[in-house]
């Protein structure tokens, strides 16, 4: 891992000085915004390796700073973990609808938040390890490994990084039923913190975005997911 910037998007300065003493201490580079709007102006001029991104900010708040990274070709592979001490199930899954990470609430450990970091890191770095120089072609739809970009009908598709993995999983499991372990463990890892509900919104997520998909990918109830042809 060469990047070592972490950018913390966080109002209460206490916490955030505590997340840089902690992160510093690992070696890595702390980048601090107070509230929304200096989370999105720092990232015009800097690529962090990860953001943690607190849900209740100050002029814009972490949802809508969500919902322009991962519109955005340039910040939408940047992964990110929400901070906040809102822990009902609905802002959780609403965080990962939005294409967040991984989660945590207030209060929290700090060791435990650098852990999960280092566990993203690791897979974020795997990947790009695993990447190889060839394009998958399904119909309109091509996966360009070397550029890791995704066009359907020669128009850029804007996916998260979880995003691209899975559908290229997909890609190269046309044909085989898929359980929602099985996708946990090859996209996310073996030390991921969620549940099998991250499979189900990121699929959702990914057949919004690329609705001419909806047929090919198939629900196997009790089970997971097929990619099929037909």
């Amino acid at each position: 891992m060469t990047n070592k910037q972490v950018l913390i998007i966080e109002d209460d300065k206490d916490i955030s000085n505590l997340i840089s003493h902690y992160l510093g201490r690992e070696g890595f580079i702390p980048i601090i915004a107070s509230d929304g709007e200096e989370g999105l102006w720092q990232l015009k001029t800097k690529t962090p390796a990860l953001i943690v991104l607190d849900l209740m900010l100050p002029r814009k708040n972490g949802y809508e700073v969500m919902q322009q990274l991962k519109v955005q070709e340039a910040t939408a592979h940047i992964p990110v973990i929400i901070l906040t001490a809102k822990a009902d199930e609905v802002d959780k899954v609403l965080g990962l609808e939005l294409g967040a990470d991984d989660y945590m609430t207030k209060p929290f450990s700090p060791r435990e938040l650098i852990a999960r970091i280092k566990a993203v890191m690791r897979r974020m770095d795997h990947e790009a390890a695993a990447e190889k120089s060839k394009k998958i072609v399904y119909e309109k739809l091509e996966i360009d490994d070397m550029k890791h970009e995704v066009r359907y009908d020669n128009k850029m598709m804007v996916l998260t990084s979880k995003e691209y993995r899975l559908l290229k999983y997909f890609l190269e499991h046309r044909g085989i039923v898929l359980s929602r372990d099985a996708l946990l463990q090859n996209i996310w890892g073996y030390n991921y913190f969620g549940t099998t509900r991250t499979v189900d919104v990121h699929v959702s997520r990914l057949r919004k975005k690329i609705p001419q998909l909806n047929k090919s990918i198939q629900n196997i109830k009790d089970i997971g997911y097929k990619f099929t042809d037909e």
